[in-house]
């Protein structure tokens, strides 16, 4: 019964670095803007990725389905518990150099009229629980449905905020031919 507890463990340590590497960089805590909420609708405003959740969420859930899919390929011989220790290590890898000063400076730059600051800590850990309940979706469901849910996700976020996690990487391969870009 230990044994199962120990990736889980593992799990808890690396949000945890995330959190304190973070910090340490300057990232707040939480929103400055004086209220700690479950989800935030705004997308175009200074609070956007501040709040728990927010309409980049469903991107994270496409992570947990991506990275179940690398991990299955990857790490074959590995117990699943373990592939996604491999996957919180990567997702939480991810919300620090993606809140990184070069990184968010650039981000600033794009979108200067919106104040974007990036990620609080409490969102950027919603992120990663995000990220692993994907994972465990994948895991659930069928390839065909993964598939399904990555697509459909990825078209709540367009219809809400206009933007999503196939928007945000062809921006960045093909800045030109993507509004936006």
């Amino acid at each position: 019964m230990r044994m199962r507890l120990v990736p889980w463990a593992w799990v808890v340590v690396l949000m945890a670095a995330a959190a304190v590497a973070m910090l340490l960089s300057g990232r707040a805590l939480v929103c400055g803007c004086g209220s700690v909420r479950l989800f935030s609708a705004a997308a175009e405003t200074a609070e956007v990725s501040q709040q728990f959740t927010d309409w980049y969420t469903p991107s994270h859930l496409v992570h947990g389905l991506l990275l179940y899919g690398a991990a299955w390929l990857a790490l074959p011989h590995l117990a699943l518990a373990w592939r996604m220790v491999a996957a919180v290590a990567v997702e939480a890898l991810w919300e620090v150099i993606e809140n990184a000063d070069p990184i968010i400076g650039r981000f600033r730059a794009e979108a200067a009229e919106l104040g974007a600051v990036g990620d609080t800590v409490l969102n950027a850990e919603g992120d990663i629980l995000a990220m692993v309940a994907g994972f465990w979706l994948a895991r659930l469901l069928p390839v065909w449905a993964s598939a399904a849910l990555a697509v459909a996700l990825e078209l709540l976020a367009f219809w809400a905020i206009g933007d999503g996690l196939v928007l945000i990487v062809l921006r960045r391969i093909l800045p030109a031919a993507v509004p936006g870009g």
